[in-house]
């Protein structure tokens, strides 16, 4: 496929199906093995140089389940050599070097975490493992290490291209609040100093680059691409010559920005005043936002773009809407007022620029809600966002150019992708160290991609998109009996088969218009659509099938459920309950309180009540004895102290003491981290004089509401006794059924006696074994007891009648003999 070709096909729906690309040269070689990390192992594949060397910050497990390993296999199909080189040492570019120079380019990935995630958590404390390092060891990856790795590849040999990809690159593709530093970040393609970022599902993207950058072809040819980000420059503005320019302002309006008024001027004598009438300085920040903005205060106008070169800083290159000059000086609404919009895929809308989105929140929270707005395949627009202090179109500013997010791979491409020759196994050259992060997946098969549930905290949407992808029924079932005949200590239990979700698999609108018309942020917020296919059938059928594959001996359900979908069909839920739960099923309502719900885009405990009940129904006609684990979020934006309380009462009412609690972590571009930044909520109009929200940012703050969903740990009571104080609550503080917490108890709360008051029963029960011990430069020590001798594999103590044995204490003991 020629470039050109490439770019004219890059915004339709017909692009060439993944295996059908004509082949690279080097497909005359058989797959590898493995995809080769040292020399030694190109020279036995008979390689001279790699293709495309990926660069990892996770350790190369060959499995679907991990990025680098799609992505390498994916290129393998396509004939060329990859090489993979995880976890390197950034401290030098030497490591970096250690297979060659790539043929065709770098490609670089954080992992299949975000680098930031990590290394910290939610409260900022540096963790003490990484579930994707051999031995769970820390430390094994540098902070922000999409960039780090990039500068190293760019010293290495300057003039390879570099492919940046991954979640970290993928959600930092514009300007960002930057939660470590608390601070609003540039585009990660200005500090990576990488040719071109891939975002979302870039199997597609990938195959195009690397395609055209081996026929020759520049990425200039190839920057219509769908799913890819550049740098526009002074010198490559051409690139994007024919597309004209709408300004966010003009997609949704933010409100006027006056100039600011004299405060020693009386407001009711500003009418009179000819000296404020006639007054045009405005602030710094004003006077460039106008320049950049002008319809914010002036009527519209419209100038296409037919040579970027000829551009100069004093022409305006955006349609804007105007006001109507009444009294009121509103926005213009009416449809007799709309401007006429060129068609979607010759329109870039450009954001408020880094400097602005940097120092005003609500040009920030106005910027996210435009990037959500355009997520959409079938609709969205590409977007540009300049980096530079100037104001303007001076030529000397850089401009980050997005183009619409990736068409969703079809059913036969996503067979395809999990398809290729996985060894399924970590990299030899790890010998038997543990990496956890396989051991939770090795047994689990990925059915979907995407999620249309849009839950604010949540960035899935963001990177896979809304739109389903499936598998077929067949591909699953194969994967399930490669598992069976290949994968070692194998004892006959899938122990999952999901996604980012437990049941969307085959759920997607009736209608392919609307689909592609539709701009909603969530199908199921704040009810199911009435155009959402609900049938779980195909779900159902699948269960069956795996279920009954010969030497398997039970299907798990692990994946998060979507209870609200689930009630929707009840013969799934009751297949479900009947054969694929072991014991537990983890659900998330995530909050009990209405208004903290509407701000997470999560359904109201009406949908949990009614789930539950099934649940229990089919529990007990099944004649199992099951229970249901909720999951709930502490500090999110929008929560209130009285929320927290009031979510805490819930528990206990209902029998519940949460063991393993999270609190909001505000990862990159997620609309939940808008919030906890700017105060605003996203999902609805900006205003700058209204609609401020409750944000929990203080340490104290979020330990107290962390605290209020551990009300029953005596560690506590001190803290949740002077906050319910404070709240006017003392009424909770006693012995009576409905108080939260005891009045002060010495034998409980003493210094000495609180140490060991309170013990979870998942590490009160846990038994030192290969799964649970924890691993790091001690664990060896850990593993002792006091003679000496070595403890690994016995058990911690006795199992006896009534001793919790789950992973959450709210939950009541199971039965034994």
């Amino acid at each position: 496929m020629s470039a050109d070709t490439i770019a004219r096909t890059a915004f339709k729906q017909g692009t060439t199906p993944l295996y059908d690309y004509d082949k690279h040269w080097a497909s005359c070689y058989e797959p590898a093995p493995y995809l080769p990390m040292s020399r030694a192992e190109m020279d036995a594949l008979g390689w001279d140089a790699c293709d495309v060397i990926i660069i990892s910050g996770d350790a190369y497990v060959d499995h679907p389940s991990f990025g680098m390993a799609i992505i390498g296999r994916l290129l393998e199909s396509q004939g060329f050599r990859v090489g993979i080189i995880a976890q390197p040492d950034w401290k030098s570019k030497d490591a970096f070097m250690e297979l060659g120079k790539p043929v065709y380019a770098y490609g670089v990935t954080a992992g299949n975490m975000d680098s930031m995630i990590n290394r910290y958590t939610a409260d900022r404390k540096i963790r003490s493992d990484d579930a994707y390092s051999p031995g769970n060891v820390a430390d094994k990856r540098p902070d922000r290490a999409a960039i780090v790795y990039s500068q190293r590849c760019r010293e290495a040999y300057p003039d390879v291209p570099i492919i940046l990809g991954g979640i970290e690159g993928s959600l930092r593709r514009i300007a960002h609040y930057d939660y470590w530093s608390d601070k609003v970040r540039r585009s990660i393609l200005l500090d990576a100093r990488a040719d071109v970022l891939l975002y979302g599902n870039a199997e597609r993207a990938i195959v195009d680059v690397v395609h055209g950058l081996s026929k020759g072809y520049t990425l200039e040819q190839m920057s219509k691409l769908r799913g890819t980000c550049y740098l526009l420059t002074p010198t490559r503005r051409h690139w994007q010559a024919d597309m004209t320019e709408v300004a966010s302002n003009d997609v949704d309006t933010v409100g006027r920005v006056d100039p600011i008024i004299n405060p020693y001027v009386m407001t009711e004598d500003v009418d009179a005043c000819s000296i404020e009438q006639d007054k045009t300085t405005i602030s710094p920040l004003q006077s460039s936002m106008s320049s950049q903005y002008p319809g914010f205060v002036s009527e519209p106008v419209t100038n296409k773009i037919v040579n970027a070169e000829q551009v100069d800083e004093e022409t305006q290159v955006v349609q804007m809407r105007g006001f109507d000059r009444t009294e009121n000086d509103k926005p213009k609404t009416a449809l007799k007022y709309k401007l006429k919009m060129p068609p979607r895929e010759k329109t870039v809308i450009r954001l408020p620029d880094y400097e602005h989105v940097k120092s005003d929140p609500v040009l920030y929270a106005h910027a996210s809600r435009i990037l959500h707005l355009e997520t959409n395949p079938g609709n969205a627009r590409a977007l540009v966002q300049r980096h530079s202090s100037g104001a303007g179109n001076s030529h000397t500013s850089i401009d980050v150019w997005l183009n619409p997010p990736p068409i969703p791979l079809s059913t036969e491409e996503m067979d395809y992708v999990f398809d290729l020759p996985y060894a399924r196994l970590p990299h030899p050259s790890y010998g038997d160290a543990r990496i956890p992060a396989y051991d939770m997946i090795k047994f689990s098969v990925n059915i979907m991609r995407g999620c249309f549930g849009g839950c604010t905290f949540c960035s899935i949407t963001e990177h896979e998109g809304r739109i389903i992808q499936n598998r077929s029924e067949e591909s699953i079932l194969r994967e399930v009996e490669a598992i069976r005949d290949t994968a070692p200590s194998f004892t006959g239990v899938i122990s999952d088969l999901g996604g980012p979700t437990a049941n969307m698999y085959r759920l997607s609108c009736k209608d392919s218009t609307i689909e592609k018309n539709c701009r909603k942020p969530s199908c199921v917020y704040p009810d199911v659509c009435e155009n959402l296919i609900t049938d779980h059938s195909n779900l159902t059928k699948l269960y069956r099938k795996a279920r009954d594959i010969k030497g398997v001996k039970k299907i798990l359900i692990a994946s998060g459920l979507r209870y609200d979908l689930a009630i929707k069909d009840p013969e799934y839920v009751k297949e479900l309950v009947s054969h694929h739960v072991g014991g537990y099923l983890k659900i998330a309502p995530e909050h009990s309180e209405e208004n903290v719900l509407s701000k997470m885009m999560k359904p109201g405990m009406g949908n949990y009540d009614k789930f539950k009940a099934m649940f229990e129904q089919y529990s007990q006609e099944a004649g199992k004895e099951q229970y249901l684990i909720p999951y709930f979020i502490a500090a999110h934006p929008g929560t209130k102290d009285e929320d927290m309380m009031n979510l805490a009462i819930w528990l206990k009412s209902h029998g519940y003491r949460a063991d393993q609690v999270q609190a909001f972590y505000p990862s990159p571009m997620a609309t939940a981290t808008t919030m906890y930044h700017t105060h605003k909520d996203p999902l609805h109009k900006i205003s700058r004089l209204e609609g401020d929200m409750d944000i929990v940012k203080s340490g104290k703050q979020r330990k107290l509401h962390k605290a209020f969903l551990r009300y029953h740990d005596p560690k506590n009571w001190v803290l949740l006794r002077k906050a319910l104080q404070d709240m006017g609550r003392s009424d909770l503080i006693g012995k009576n059924r409905g108080c939260l917490i005891p009045p002060f108890n010495a034998s409980l709360e003493g210094r000495e006696a609180a140490q060991d008051s309170y013990q979870s029963a998942r590490k009160k029960n846990s038994r030192l074994g290969n799964d649970s011990v924890k691993r790091n430069n001690n664990s060896a020590s850990a593993a002792k007891n006091s003679t000496g001798k070595n403890t690994v594999g016995t058990h911690s103590k006795k199992v006896s009648k009534g001793n919790f044995q789950t992973q959450h204490t709210g939950l009541p003991p199971r039965r034994t003999k």
